[in-house]
């Protein structure tokens, strides 16, 4: 066997063995959706969605055992049953806020007041991260993370609400066809990166996991994990710009943005998230890494798909 022939075993061997990890992560989260079929029903949680989740954790923290990985697939995929109940389900105002309270109340550890699914399953993702030793120490940072995210996403949906009745107005004054209603800028758009949710899922995955020293650098960490998660969500719009289109969602390129702008914006991300993460590389290797491994996953992963099935 020659010296390339047993690295492309090497190689081939790590990548069936993280293919494995997602294999045990996806039968996890099959079994929460079992357990919260309501959340799950409609037509864009495909199978692909539930594999796509846990490979990209498996992917992100190849080190990790099932066990270790459970908090960011669990909130993963709850981010994605939020997302779904705002962005699709909510038909005013009232309805987000409903929502919101709701998840607040159990980020807080209040029961769900009544039968509200998704509460219940970010109370079991709750109890789940409490029972790591630096919980309570980052239970604030964690509830913060989380009111910023569904913060991010209330205002997102003003934003598409907004867009849509500046559309249906200007369609009944005659605007040209075709015309596009303004909506907030790119800058204003990055910095509501938040509702794409990935810090809420990097801050809960660190408290579960990480040593002492890489959670004494958590605030540094969750800065850097801001920069990453604007990566993502550019790579997210590049990937769905039809799909967005056809949702009625906010997508960076109708927000005045062509593709070479776009993809501008994300090469400056990617080496400011490189400066960012500069000093952390010593205290916090496998923390950098993961950051790292997010985003080069994502360069690939959204080079030829993305989560969501069909609506």
């Amino acid at each position: 066997m020659t010296p390339v022939e047993a690295g492309e075993i090497r190689t081939a061997a790590e990548q069936g063995r993280i293919c494995a990890l997602t294999a045990q992560c996806e039968r996890d989260l099959q079994s929460c959706a079992k357990t919260y079929p309501g959340l799950f029903s409609g037509r864009p949680f495909d199978a692909t969605l539930f594999n796509a989740v846990s490979m990209a954790n498996a992917f992100g923290s190849p080190g990790c055992t099932r066990e270790q990985l459970e908090t960011a697939n669990r909130t993963s995929l709850w981010i994605f049953a939020l997302d779904w109940q705002i962005d699709y389900l909510a038909t005013e105002r009232a309805d987000v806020d409903a929502v919101v309270a709701e998840c607040l109340a159990a980020g807080r550890g209040e029961p769900p007041d009544g039968d509200v699914p998704l509460a219940r399953f970010l109370t079991d993702i709750r109890e789940r991260l409490a029972t790591s030793p630096s919980f309570g120490a980052f239970e604030e940072v964690w509830t913060d993370e989380l009111r910023r995210m569904l913060a991010a996403m209330a205002r997102e949906w003003d934003w598409q609400a907004a867009r849509t009745a500046e559309g249906k107005a200007a369609a009944g004054g005659g605007t040209r066809p075709g015309a596009v209603p303004p909506g907030p800028s790119l800058d204003d758009y990055l910095a509501n990166a938040d509702n794409f949710g990935s810090t809420f899922v990097n801050a809960g995955h660190w408290i579960f996991n990480s040593e002492p020293g890489a959670l004494a650098r958590l605030d540094a960490l969750l800065e850097a994990s801001r920069d990453v998660q604007q990566v993502l969500r550019l790579l997210n719009d590049l990937a769905t710009y039809r799909r967005d289109v056809a949702w009625g969602d906010l997508n960076a390129l109708l927000l005045g943005a062509d593709r070479e702008t776009v993809t501008a914006r994300i090469a400056e991300l990617v080496e400011r998230c490189r400066e960012r993460l500069g000093p952390l590389r010593g205290p916090c290797p496998a923390e950098t890494a993961y950051l790292e491994r997010q985003i080069g996953y994502s360069m690939g992963f959204y080079g030829g798909t993305d989560y969501w099935g069909e609506l």
